[in-house]
């Protein structure tokens, strides 16, 4: 008895891993927007430039 229940607390452990990396991977461009608005506002010197590289590209 003690094996079983065992292994089904190993699979509803598994399973709500297994629920969360889903939810994640759902999620994942809403979760990166928060991160990055967040990183802006905190740190403001810490701003993405990202054409700044190419800013003389049309010169």
């Amino acid at each position: 008895m003690k094996a079983a229940r065992f292994l089904l607390k190993l699979i509803a452990i598994l399973l709500a891993v297994g629920a969360a990396v889903c939810c994640v991977i759902a999620y994942w461009d809403k979760i990166a927007g928060v991160c990055s608005t967040l990183k802006s506002k905190l740190c403001p010197c810490c701003r993405d430039e990202e054409f700044d590289d190419y800013a003389d590209w049309e010169d």
